[in-house]
């Protein structure tokens, strides 16, 4: 089911989080703390919206100094794909070379006020949110070509201490994949 972001509120302070890499690595907000900002990805294997950008959010990533990683936060149980192995193969496929962070519990996800995938939260120094919004214009089917346009001009902003004009047009994407309960 396609949904949009929320829109947290800029100026958000970056939440807590403390989540293991695919390598078993722990990356706490801490380790981000004196760097330049930090780009927070929500994504996800499976979710067709994620797959139409994988490759651009890529080379977008790999264009930039900002630290940066992904998080997925859907229940593997019910999609399997999302699982450990199908995140590996993911970050092969898309030739991802950040970070990509497992939220089992998806308390983070949820602290962050993730709703889709791919969902972008872009955190100036300091870590209070500069960015929340889209990808670009391009979505699968609507033709448009994908650019990463939107998140580019968003990050360089924030490398240059600058203020993301607004308005920022939410992400959309598949829903989160929480569990019951």
């Amino acid at each position: 089911m396609a949904l949009e972001s929320l829109m947290i509120p800029l100026g958000t302070p970056a939440p807590e989080f403390a989540l293991p890499d695919l390598d078993g690595r722990v990356h706490r907000r801490a380790d981000y703390a004196d760097g330049p900002g930090l780009l927070v990805i929500f994504a996800c294997n499976h979710c067709p919206y994620v797959k139409h950008v994988e490759a651009e959010l890529g080379a977008v990533v790999r264009d930039s100094d900002i630290p940066t990683f992904a998080i997925c936060s859907n229940d593997a149980t019910a999609y399997p794909d999302d699982g450990p192995e199908g995140l590996r193969a993911q970050t092969k496929r898309a030739d991802w070379t950040f970070p990509y962070l497992i939220d089992a519990s998806q308390e983070v996800g949820r602290a962050f006020g993730a709703a889709c995938t791919p969902d972008f939260f872009l955190y100036g120094s300091g870590l209070t949110l500069a960015y929340r919004g889209a990808f670009d214009e391009s979505t699968p089917g609507n033709g448009k070509p994908v650019t990463g346009g939107e998140l580019r001009a968003a990050l360089a902003a924030v490398r240059a201490g600058a203020a993301v004009p607004e308005p920022h047009r939410p992400s959309m994407g598949c829903s989160i994949k929480w569990r019951d309960g």
